[in-house]
This record gives C-alpha cells, sequence and structure tokens, in this order.
C-alpha cells in the first residue's frame, strides 16, 4: 500500500509521500486556491475559498444566521459553538451534494474563510459587522467556540476547515487596505491585535490563518517575518495551514512596493510562510524557482501542509465523525438555534416604557427603509435563506388580529440610491420595471419623489397611535471595498465617514418625532450610530439579525421575551471624540482606554425586567473563581448577563482602566435566585508591558461583577451599581 494511503500513518507523513509524488508543476497548482484534479493520485479538484461568517454563503440554500457583530451581542460563547457547529454540519453537506454532481468550484468546498476575529476598533470600519466586537478577551472566546463548531469534535479530522482572518492589525480603512501601513507599539499587538489569533492557533487549533492585505510594521502580512514566522509558527507552534486573502500577494508589487514584480512577490510570500495563494500570483513560482529566488524544498514544505489538510478533510476516507445526516439543512433544528440567537442578539438601549407595545395601542405605524428590507437581515457574506422574516412581517405576526398596521417606506436607504437598487421592493416600487420599459423617458424619480415617500409615511403616522420606525443601513453601503459604491460626505468605499444615519434617513426621523406620536426606533446596522434625540421613546440595536430576525425584533416589541443583548462595542456620541481612522494605537479608543463618556458603553443592554446581585465571593488560589447570587427582582423571566471585570492595582496610565475577565448567563423567573460562579482564566489576568511582553503580575487586583462595566454612564443609564471586590496573587 502507497503510504499517503496508509491510515495508520500521521497525516503529515502521508501528505510528504504524497507530494513527493508530484512533479513541481503538479505542485505549485496544489497551492493555488483554484486547485486542479490530480487524477493519477486520485486528488479531486477543489477550490479552497468558501465562506461561512454566520451560515454557508454563497452557494444557495442554508441557514442565515445574525451577522457576526450580533451574534457577539449575545455575549454567549456556548450558543456561538452551537451555530459554528450547525454552519460546519451544512456546509459539510452543501459540499457533498455538489460534488455528487460533480461541481467542485467556487463557494462549494470545505476550506472556509471564518471567522473574522479583528478588533472592531473603530466605528468606521465597513467589515466590523464580521467581527466579534472591540474586545480581545471576548473576540477570542466567540472565537474559540465557532472555530470548534465549524471543525467539528474529531481531534484528527476536519468537518470543515476554519480559517482565522485577517491576521493581524487588520480593521479599515477599506480604501487603502492594499498599501495602507498599520503601526503598533509592542504593547497594542501584543495586548490587543494578537490574543484573539493566539486563541485560535493554541486553544482551538485552527486550521488556517488568513493573512492581510496591508503591511504591519512595514511587512505585508502575507510575508511578515514576524507575524508568520516568529510568532505563528515559532512562538504558538502552528501547525495547519496560512493562505493568502484574495490577491494580497498582487499587492506586493503594485501597492505596497515592496517587490518589483509577480515571481519576486510569489517568492517572498512562500519564503516567509504563505502555503497558499487566494489568487493567482503562485502561478509565477516556476519563474521564481528559475531566477533562484525560492527552493524546490521550498515548494515541497507549503505543499506537503495544503495537503495535510485535504486529508484531515477526509480526502481518501470518510470517518463516521465526517458523515453529517443531510436532513440538517435549513431543518427545523437550525431554524430553532437561529431564531434563539436573533433573540439574544438584540440590545435594547433605550425604553422609557414604551414598551412593551402589548395592549396599549390600537394602530402603529411601521415606518422606514429597513422595515420591509431583505437586504438589511443578511449583513455580508452571507447566504441564501428558503425564508425571510422582515421586520414588519415580524410586527404583524407579533401584534395580532387586534392592532391596525400601516406601512409606509418613509425614504430610500440613503439619499443616494435609487429604488430599483433596493433588493426589497414596496408596493409602489412594483411600477419601476413597467416605468423603464414602457416609458424609459419619464424621469421616475422626479415622478416618486422623495417627498411622496415621506408624506405617505407622516400619513401612516398621523393616522396612527403610535410609530415603529425601522432604520439604518445594510450590506449596500457598509461592507467590504465598495469601491465602485458611493462616495460622498457619508460613506467612503465600504467604511463610514460619520456615526450619523444618513440625511434622509435623520429628516425622516426629526419629522415623525415632530408629530409627537410614541416613537420606538429599531436599527439595523452592522456598527455603532449616534442617536440621542429625547423624543424617541425606545430603542432597540437589531444588527443584521439573520432570516429571521424579523420574528424576533416583532417578538420583543411584543413583550414575547425580555431582551438581553448587551454591546460587544462602544457607542460613541461623535467621530470627533475618536483618533484619525487610520491611527491603529489604542489610546483613546474602546472601552478599555476610551477617555470620553460614551453614548451607551461597552457591555450595556436593558431588559423587560430587572436583576439584583449580592454575596460575591472571590477565591484565588491556582486559579481566580468569582461566586455572586443573582435574582430576578422584576415581573418578567428573563436572562441575564453576568459581566466581570478586573484591573491590576498596580498599573499606571497605560493600562486600560479595566477589561472583562469572564462571564455568565443565567435565566430566571420573577423572584428565582441563583448563585453562579465564574472561573477566570490566566490569560484573562496579563498585563502587558510597553515591550510586549505579559505576565499576571503579583499583588491586589479589583474585580468588578454585575450587569455591565463599573463606569458612570452604564450607572446612570441602568439605575445600578456592580458588585466590588478585591483580591491578591
Amino acid at each position: 500500500m502507497e503510504a499517503y494511503l496508509d491510515k495508520s500513518l500521521s497525516f503529515a507523513r502521508r501528505a510528504e509521500d504524497l507530494v513527493s509524488r508530484m512533479t513541481t508543476e503538479e505542485k505549485i497548482a496544489q497551492i493555488i486556491s483554484a486547485a486542479p484534479a490530480l487524477e493519477r493520485l486520485g486528488i479531486p479538484e477543489m477550490d479552497w475559498w468558501s465562506e461561512a461568517l454566520h451560515g454557508a454563503a454563497r452557494e444557495g440554500t442554508a441557514t442565515m444566521f445574525p451577522q457576526s457583530i450580533g451574534l457577539a451581542s449575545t455575549f454567549d460563547p456556548e450558543l456561538v459553538g452551537e451555530v459554528g457547529r450547525a454552519v460546519g454540519k451544512e456546509a459539510r453537506i452543501k459540499y457533498e451534494q455538489y460534488s455528487s454532481h460533480g461541481v467542485r468550484d467556487l463557494f462549494k468546498g470545505l476550506s472556509l474563510y471564518s471567522p473574522n476575529i479583528n478588533i472592531f476598533r473603530d466605528p468606521r470600519w465597513g467589515r466590523g459587522q464580521e467581527t466579534y466586537g472591540e474586545d480581545p478577551w471576548l473576540t477570542s472566546r466567540m472565537g474559540v467556540r465557532y472555530i470548534r463548531g465549524l471543525q467539528g469534535d474529531d481531534p484528527d479530522y476536519l468537518l470543515t476547515a476554519a480559517c482565522a482572518k485577517h491576521y493581524a492589525v487588520h480593521s479599515g480603512p477599506e480604501p487603502i487596505r492594499h498599501e495602507f501601513n498599520a503601526v503598533v507599539s509592542a504593547k497594542d499587538l501584543h495586548e490587543t491585535y494578537l490574543p484573539a489569533f493566539e486563541a485560535a492557533v493554541k486553544e482551538a487549533r485552527v486550521a488556517q490563518v488568513m493573512g492581510a492585505y496591508n503591511r504591519t510594521l512595514d511587512e505585508p502580512c502575507c510575508a511578515s517575518e514576524l507575524l508568520l514566522q516568529k510568532v505563528l509558527r515559532e512562538t504558538w507552534d502552528f501547525e495547519g495551514m496560512v493562505v493568502s486573502d484574495f490577491t494580497a500577494l498582487k499587492d506586493f508589487h503594485t501597492g505596497h512596493k515592496v517587490t518589483k514584480d509577480a515571481a519576486e512577490s510569489a517568492a517572498l510570500a512562500l519564503k516567509h510562510g504563505c502555503d497558499m495563494n487566494l489568487g493567482f500570483v503562485y502561478m509565477n513560482l516556476s519563474e521564481s524557482l528559475e531566477r533562484g529566488l525560492i527552493t524546490e524544498a521550498d515548494i515541497d514544505k507549503a505543499c506537503i501542509h495544503v495537503m495535510t489538510q485535504r486529508l484531515r478533510l477526509g480526502l481518501y476516507e470518510t470517518p463516521e465523525s465526517l458523515r453529517v445526516n443531510h436532513d440538517l439543512l435549513d431543518s427545523p433544528k437550525h431554524r430553532y438555534l437561529n431564531l434563539k440567537a436573533a433573540r439574544e442578539s438584540l440590545v435594547l438601549l433605550k425604553n422609557d416604557g414604551l414598551l412593551p407595545l402589548t395592549g396599549k395601542f390600537r394602530s402603529i405605524a411601521v415606518l422606514g427603509p429597513n422595515a420591509m428590507s431583505i437586504s438589511a437581515l443578511k449583513g455580508n457574506y452571507h447566504g441564501e435563506a428558503s425564508e425571510y422574516i422582515t421586520v414588519l412581517d415580524g410586527i404583524r405576526r407579533a401584534a395580532g388580529d387586534t392592532v391596525r398596521i400601516r406601512y409606509g417606506v418613509g425614504c430610500e436607504l440613503t439619499p443616494y440610491q435609487q429604488p430599483a437598487a433596493r433588493e426589497s421592493r414596496t408596493g409602489d416600487d412594483a411600477s419601476v420595471s413597467f416605468f423603464e420599459n414602457v416609458a424609459p423617458t419619464f424621469n421616475l424619480m422626479e415622478l416618486m419623489g422623495h417627498g411622496d415617500r415621506e408624506a405617505e409615511a407622516l400619513a401612516m403616522a398621523e393616522e396612527s397611535e403610535a410609530v415603529v420606525l425601522v432604520l439604518g443601513l445594510d450590506e449596500s453601503v457598509e461592507g467590504e471595498e465598495m469601491m465602485g459604491g458611493y462616495s460622498c460626505d457619508e460613506f467612503a468605499g465600504g467604511d463610514k465617514k460619520t456615526l450619523l444615519l444618513p440625511s434622509n434617513q435623520r429628516r425622516l426621523l426629526e419629522d415623525v418625532l415632530d408629530l409627537g406620536k410614541p416613537t420606538v426606533v429599531v436599527l439595523l446596522s452592522g456598527s455603532a450610530l449616534s442617536l440621542e434625540d429625547a423624543r424617541i421613546g425606545a430603542l432597540v440595536q437589531a444588527w443584521y439579525p439573520g432570516a429571521l430576525g424579523g420574528q424576533a425584533v416583532g417578538e420583543l416589541l411584543f413583550g414575547r421575551f425580555s431582551p438581553s443583548g448587551r454591546l460587544p462595542v462602544t457607542f460613541y456620541r461623535d467621530i470627533e471624540d475618536l483618533p484619525p481612522f487610520t491611527d491603529y494605537a489604542m489610546k483613546n479608543r474602546t472601552y478599555r482606554y476610551f477617555e470620553g463618556e460614551p453614548l451607551y458603553p461597552f457591555g450595556y443592554g436593558l431588559s423587560y425586567t430587572s436583576f439584583g446581585y449580592d454575596g460575591l465571593q472571590v477565591e484565588a488560589g491556582e486559579n481566580v473563581e468569582a461566586s455572586v447570587s443573582v435574582e430576578n427582582t422584576g415581573s418578567m423571566p428573563g436572562r441575564e448577563v453576568v459581566q466581570a471585570y478586573v484591573r491590576w492595582d498596580g498599573g499606571d496610565e497605560t493600562q486600560p482602566r479595566w477589561h472583562l475577565c469572564a462571564l455568565g448567563s443565567v435565566f430566571l423567573k420573577p423572584g428565582e435566585k441563583q448563585r453562579l460562579t465564574l472561573s477566570i482564566r490566566q490569560d484573562a489576568l496579563y498585563t502587558y508591558h510597553e515591550d510586549g511582553t505579559r505576565a499576571v503580575e503579583k499583588g491586589s487586583y479589583t474585580l468588578w461583577v454585575g450587569g455591565g462595566q463599573p463606569d458612570a454612564r452604564t450607572q446612570a443609564l441602568t439605575g445600578s451599581t456592580v458588585l466590588k471586590a478585591s483580591f491578591r496573587l
């Protein structure tokens, strides 16, 4: 038996034998993402590029969960792990379905370029929606669980191959990512930008790591001696595969100008540990070899890493752990999990008593460009669901037959967007195709102008007792490198220039509030927006809540459950409160270092009930454990997210004022009380120094435990304080 078929040997040994049987040209072809079949060795073609941020994406029908930032707001790593497991199984099913019909092309594979564990350091970044927020510890916990879910439980074989991206120090701006150099201190690098990747490698054993487009400290991330060799391979002992981002190697000579041509770029990446090229630059490796820029051994090393992954994915055998029941695809079980995730993701930011709406109004006007939008449910890097429940749908279902629901779109998503460009059409929009086909000389926008849309919406509001305004953004304005999209005062290449709603939505909001009706605002967006109008009775941050997100929103508004989502990012009042977008230093960024007062703090979220805490005790031995009693002191059952923050008392102004170190949650009926123990991991107690070194320092620590941060703004918004204790190490 050939060694590569011998299951008694290690995957690495089998891969070595397999690669030894290939020609140079064959090896090069296998380390390019669109890898061809190699029939004489029984290797079918495989395209390594598939996506799965919040569901199996871009490959047909699959369960579409809330976007990653929404999953982060659950503050529930276990739930995120369940979502990851469902996504991994559905991706395996889709692969088997397609490959059984001979289809193995783009987005049909088992290599999933997810999760995105970059730090959402600046609210302007359009791709921040793909992340788990601004906190390194929370991102680490969510990322580890999601990766484990995607990859399955077998210690040897992979259900799918997860990919931690984008390594490292990457979070915009989008328009300059192909030439940008991110400059950070050693402290910020190791304290903020690397911990989630370290956890992905060491704890989750992530199969792949993707290099970022930009340079970090002058080195292209996909050919960084510091990141790929010294940190990833040598310090963290990463044994998996490194892949470039799409066309990132081309940037070496076209954007970063660190090489002269494609052959040099290919050689630089390969020599520094990039095993696979997502793109085409590695097609030049034969020339690189001829010019003496690389050796055959360099190609072998990369190809062995790649073929090891293929073997772990079941190239020649399919163990029982990789067999998945195809009935799970888009199943009731996954649908229930999707709805649960959507419910837990919703964050109630403000409520003056207006919510829940149940029994208060006989008629409600549901207005706004995202009320009936399917696009606003999705977020970017999405799949396609078999059913979508918009916010308007969800409100109608939750309201029942006794409440009259009136609807008006009010305005387009932005003042720059034509009605025909929107995925979700109102009844009036259905006439667009008729006018375009039958009367192309008509100026449709003049006929259907903004004033008509707003006039209709205001009439709906005037004739109703209350208003639900569904506003925000969608993937058409915030997302990845939209160089052909809007470039205006509000958006640029997928990023935001402001924290305000688009100007036409602001006008609609002002005009509706001027009517004096009780008004709820629901925001669908992937990032923080700033709304401070005191006339808003209630404010819900719904993110991009997935295919069933509208049902979850409707249920929340009508009190079918008590909200429990928490903000994984800080909501700032104004962009002027922040450093420049291109400044990657953490000074005055995120809750750990922000020097001003936030609009809504990290970790914040309201409930329909109330919770009391008492009896905080801390035991600091070999491990640190905090126990606390939590009681539902309100009148409604609810889930409470219990948060612990810590600070080493010996730190100076260069250290965080405090940082999240443990999480837990309890679901309690009114009057019910439960004692909860939080284990504080060693990596949550590290102090990072200016040279990048870290240690669990000796001395006194302060610990806070409660429903949010121990800051004055959280206390003012919630009307409650957190418990405080000290311990020594």
